[in-house]
């Protein structure tokens, strides 16, 4: 009863933001997370890294430790460890810890560029953000109910470009930079997201023209995938609010508030018998 009471309290500090010990838990280990982010960050900065590497690679080490104990005891504050091992999540915590300790492996200057890149993948660690940002999970879940919408309408933008490409290349010449109907469709790609590199540019009043109205469409297509994700969500604000509760038997999150019973597997979610 005692390690069941434990492992309850440590599951309510690590996977609950609702409750003080897990508010005070995240914004700490939010910090670190930002620490190591900043530690990667200046490490690839040559002088600071020759002059204060020692003391980079202590914080480093120090962050690692802790970002590994955190892992267990994630691991060990649920009773299915494997649904949390190969969830997203799980799988960013061990990305964001493995990277220093494959380095102790890598020895002599062969292996310095295998090294370096190993050591870069550090700064995945800002996927862990994700832990403390509740809204993306609803973020998300727009994006997958739009998916569709989004999709036919990316296609109707190719086969867009592909027209406005074939016109342009027929209008211009070679001189402005339309040389073949594949580069033709890039220039029109990167007029109507309104990025304009000014590589390619039509010269002829007609090519000046059809480039016009392209720029005008571009505004009204960049609205468009907002508008449908966002309806989404307008539509998912006035469901039932839910909490940060996360069953410790099969992982699921989503539960209405003062949900007493998982909704997906049954189990208790608040067991402090």
């Amino acid at each position: 009863m005692p390690c069941k009471s434990f492992k309850h309290s440590l599951h309510e500090i690590i996977y609950e933001a609702d409750t003080r010990g897990g508010k005070v838990f995240d914004v700490i280990l939010l910090i670190f997370i930002l620490s190591s982010v900043l530690l990667v960050a200046l490490e690839s900065i040559d002088w600071i890294d020759k002059k204060y590497h020692n003391q980079l690679n202590v914080a480093e080490w120090i962050i690692t430790t802790i970002f590994s104990v955190e892992y267990l005891l994630r691991i060990i504050s649920i009773n299915k460890p494997f649904k949390y091992i190969f969830s997203p999540y799980g799988i960013i915590d061990f990305v964001s810890i493995i990277p220093k300790y494959i380095s102790l492996f890598f020895v002599g200057t062969q292996s310095l560029l295998a090294l370096r890149a190993i050591r870069l993948l550090r700064v995945f660690r800002i996927f862990k953000l994700t832990h403390f940002v509740g809204e993306s999970n609803s973020l998300v879940k727009a994006i997958d109910r739009s998916k569709t919408k989004i999709a036919v309408f990316m296609f109707g933008v190719v086969v867009l470009c592909v027209i406005f490409g074939t016109i342009m290349y027929m209008v211009e010449d070679d001189e402005s930079g339309f040389t073949s109907i594949p580069r033709s469709i890039y220039w029109c790609i990167v007029t109507l997201t309104t990025v304009g590199y000014g590589d390619i540019a039509p010269s002829s009043p007609l090519g000046q023209f059809i480039a016009s109205v392209i720029m005008v469409l571009g505004y009204g297509i960049i609205a468009v995938p907002t508008g449908i994700v966002s309806a989404e969500l307008t539509s998912q604000a006035f469901n039932i609010d839910h909490n940060t509760q996360a069953c410790p038997h099969c992982m699921t999150t989503q539960h209405k508030d003062n949900a007493i019973y998982c909704h997906q597997c049954g189990e208790i979610l608040n067991d402090v018998e």
